[in-house]
């Protein structure tokens, strides 16, 4: 498969071939390649700017690679959100909601069919950190919510912490996506793989908080008393005390 990249004047081409040879000679293809182009174009050399070689063992090894580390992104952040908020369904709908994330944007991928490279590894990674931002954002307005209002009930503090936090969500969320969206649009075939899955990724992220990480919570606390569960963890939180102002003569 040959696609061109760049600007159309610097007459650039990205080659892909299929792994034909054993195992042993992962380099042959490409050497096939250089060799007839040298033959046929002598009188105008094709220089070769980079060459990258990935056998099917390596490929399902990344492969098998991004997945561990996926799992453990969101394992390792589902306990710390977990004992930082008091509760493990904050910690379960964060991570409920960042798997989702993962796995729109790799059915966006194959959809598309774009390859599961480094660079794309990179990037759903990145997502999980960031759709994990956004969650915590809502979460943390909603134990200092619950600390003021411990008569509200449990869905009105969360629409309002939502509400609260919305401006904020969308002001970041979207000069994010423009940032990509132009790294997409710009930056060359190298980094198409990475900028689609990252416009992906912060689309999806920007409504999984609101849709499914919050109501996940709703849904917990109702089944199990509702309010009453929540004002246990949010009470064990240190309040301030207002220190006596001091009269002066």
């Amino acid at each position: 498969m040959i696609q061109t990249y760049g600007e159309r004047k610097d007459n650039k081409v990205l080659v892909r071939v299929a792994q034909a040879a054993p195992e042993a000679d992962l380099d042959a293809p490409a050497r096939g390649i250089r060799e007839a182009l040298a033959r046929n174009y002598g009188q105008n050399p094709v220089l070769e700017s980079s060459s990258e070689i990935v056998g099917p063992i390596v490929g399902g090894e990344l492969r098998q690679k991004a997945l561990y580390l996926t799992v453990l992104g969101l394992l390792f952040q589902l306990i710390y959100i977990a004992a930082r908020f008091k509760g493990g369904a904050w910690g379960v709908a964060a991570a409920i909601a960042g798997l989702h994330d993962i796995l729109i944007s790799v059915g966006f991928l194959t959809l598309f069919r774009f390859d599961m490279t480094l660079n794309v590894i990179a990037a759903l990674l990145t997502l999980v950190g960031y759709s994990m931002n956004d969650t915590v954002v809502v979460f943390d307005r909603v134990r200092e919510n619950l600390a003021k209002r411990r008569k509200d009930n449990l869905p009105a503090v969360l629409n309002d912490s939502m509400n609260q936090t919305l401006t904020r969500t969308l002001i970041s969320n979207g000069t994010t996506l423009l940032a990509v969206l132009g790294l997409y649009l710009f930056g060359g075939e190298v980094l198409r793989g990475f900028s689609f899955t990252m416009v992906i990724g912060v689309l999806v992220g920007t409504y999984s908080t609101v849709f499914i990480a919050v109501p996940f919570v709703n849904w917990w606390y109702g089944r199990r008393g509702g309010m009453a569960a929540v004002t246990v963890a949010a009470a064990k939180a240190p309040a301030r005390s207002a220190k006596p102002a001091k009269a002066t003569a």
